[in-house]
């Protein structure tokens, strides 16, 4: 039975943790099971995500506590502020957790927490959450849970035992802007964790080669959050970070999150208007490129342009650079050089080297694919977009990028990008 009082700590709690992003994939399947409670559905996210058939999955974000020893200045829990403060029993956790499972109100938990008192001692109280959960509740949902730096690498292998994903916020991309900002943190008290975690995930799989029915260890990997606009880095600086995360083969998700002020008497942090939110959509499209289109680092981003455009999205940013590369023939190019065309997705790149081998295609089954053509016919010929016919070609390299470039940018874009440029980045020393 929930009592009044666990529900305004819940309140409190739910507050808390609303400003970790670092939650929204589980890449994990749990089907239902005798005598177990729940199930993931096809391997989709919790957390208001959305599965291919258009569900909206939910899960329970909650802290255990949000007291904590350490005095961040970008956390609203740091101990410093003056905030309402709450902590949760590892008994009510865990029924609430069931309860709202029941109700059909979620589907999954991500539970996080302040640190009190140590780091093993805070972990311990997590990992006893999750377990019972599993072995006393028998629950069967997603569980994401975020490792504790400094925790030993027993709790945290007991953990991975329980979750289907862990995380482990690395927060600001440079060792020296995380040290004055978080004085009591550093790049290996995260780095740690992570790799062991990477080291258990690993050998587990070899594990289940051998043994079938071993038990799973973080079957769904790791994710990580980073802030953006809490500090003068810039979108190279992030982008290397994530790429270099990429090359941890546990690494599924590295997630962005534009700085909220919630310390605006801190002198160490910017003062903000909004958070930046167009500058973080246009890190996830480069982490997109990144991930799925095969694209570098250096690609995207480079020493002329240290920052994304916040009007274009990158890979349109990367083709006005380059316009060497174009006209790409529809019906000749390979699968990679079709991921460069602006307005062709991976989808629509597979489908085009698949079809064009009974007929040649033209712009009307470009259309049907999915192509978004007011991009992609600057960048292509195919079919009556080539000069034999009535009308000629025109593309990026008849137009010049610097004259195609309003054509691609719309108002709206233009407006949004231009208030966030005028956001005060004000660093003081």
């Amino acid at each position: 039975m929930l009592t009044e009082k666990t529900m305004d700590k819940l309140r409190i709690l739910a507050e808390s943790a609303k400003y970790d992003v670092s939650c929204s994939s589980s890449g994990t399947v749990r089907k239902g099971q005798d005598g177990m409670v729940g199930s993931t559905v096809g391997g989709v996210g919790i957390c208001h995500s959305f599965a291919d058939d258009g569900r909206c999955i939910s899960l329970l974000k909650v802290m255990l506590t949000n007291h904590c020893m350490y005095d961040c200045a970008y956390c609203i829990n740091r101990r410093s502020n003056d905030i309402r403060r709450a902590t949760l029993s590892v008994t009510e956790l865990e029924e609430i957790t069931m309860e709202f499972y029941r109700r059909n109100y979620i589907e999954g938990l991500f539970l996080s927490s302040g640190v009190v008192r140590n780091p093993d001692y805070t972990m311990e109280r997590l990992v006893a959450i999750v377990r019972d959960l599993r072995t006393v509740h028998r629950f069967n949902g997603y569980i994401h849970l975020k490792a504790i730096p400094g925790a030993s690498s027993e709790m945290l292998t007991e953990a991975g035992r329980y979750a289907d994903r862990m995380s482990v916020n690395i927060e600001i991309p440079r060792e020296e802007s995380l040290k004055l900002l978080a004085p009591e943190k550093s790049h290996q008290s995260v780095f740690q964790p992570m790799a062991l975690i990477q080291q258990g995930v690993l050998e587990n799989k070899e594990d289940r080669r051998r043994f079938r029915h071993a038990p799973r260890f973080v079957p769904a990997g790791q994710s990580t959050q980073m802030i953006v606009g809490a500090t003068k880095e810039s979108d190279r600086d992030i982008l290397l970070m994530s790429s270099a995360l990429y090359g941890q083969r546990t690494m599924r998700r590295v997630y962005y999150s534009g700085y909220v002020s919630v310390n605006t008497y801190d002198p160490r942090l910017p003062i903000l208007k909004q958070p930046p939110l167009v500058r973080e959509n246009r890190l996830y499209q480069a982490d997109w490129l990144m991930r799925f289109y095969h694209f570098s680092v250096e690609e995207i981003v480079d020493d002329q342009h240290t920052h994304l455009d916040l009007e274009i999205d990158p890979k349109l940013a990367w083709a006005l650079r380059h316009p060497e590369y174009f006209p790409v023939d529809i019906n000749r190019a390979d699968y990679e050089q079709l991921l460069r065309v602006p307005g062709l997705g991976t989808k629509s790149a597979w489908l085009i080297v698949n079809s064009r081998r009974y007929s040649r295609l033209t712009s009307y089954d470009l259309k049907k694919m999915g192509v978004v053509m007011k991009k992609a016919k600057f960048f292509i010929t195919c079919g009556e977009l080539t000069s034999g016919y009535s009308q000629p070609l025109v593309g990026i390299n008849e137009l010049h990028p610097e004259r195609l470039r309003p054509l691609l940018v719309s108002k709206s874009q233009q407006k949004r990008a231009a208030q966030e440029q005028q956001l005060t980045f004000d660093f003081k020393d």
